[in-house]
């Protein structure tokens, strides 16, 4: 049984950061450097950022678990404008292929329409193919490309994505 439920608390908020450290270690191998995967885990997936981005920058978590064992995570962020931006959707590659991120993402969508917006729109690696293959599938619309400094020595080279509800 798949569960999807809004993070409350502190306890859970550093689990899904240890999750977080764990997923970008196997799943951007390959894509960026691992010098940049520390980087990018510190600055946006570590206890601390996520804590930050809650607190000062309206994002919300939603911890995803199958059978009580957590396994993924959202983070979320609805817009000023009609927009709803998925900011984080990343699953445990054990637990990959088996309909767990596209209901994962059926909760975006209703978190979205929830909060009255009319689109959700994304950033994704240009490199992460199999992220932009399941975005494609999914129906988002590749709308735009960002090459974002993040510091560091690092950049964020980014397709754009759209959802419309």
């Amino acid at each position: 049984m798949i569960d999807i439920s809004k993070v409350e608390n502190d306890a859970e908020l550093r689990q899904i950061a240890v999750l977080a450290d764990e997923i970008w270690h196997e799943c951007f191998v390959g894509i960026i450097s691992e010098g940049q995967i520390d980087y990018m885990v510190k600055k946006f997936q570590s206890y601390e950022a996520m804590k930050n981005q809650i607190s000062k920058q309206d994002y919300y978590y939603l911890a995803v678990r199958e059978n009580n064992e957590l396994c993924g995570y959202i983070g979320v962020k609805p817009e000023k404008d009609d927009r709803f931006f998925l900011s984080k959707l990343y699953l445990h590659s054990s637990k990959r292929g088996r309909g767990i991120a596209s209901e994962m993402l059926r909760r975006v969508f209703s978190e979205a329409r929830d909060h009255g917006k009319k689109s959700v729109y994304l950033t994704v690696n240009k490199h992460n193919d199999h992220a932009v293959d399941v975005y494609k599938k999914t129906g988002f619309e590749l709308i735009d490309t960002a090459v974002t400094d993040i510091g560091g020595g690092y950049v964020m080279d980014d397709y754009i994505f759209s959802y419309k509800l």
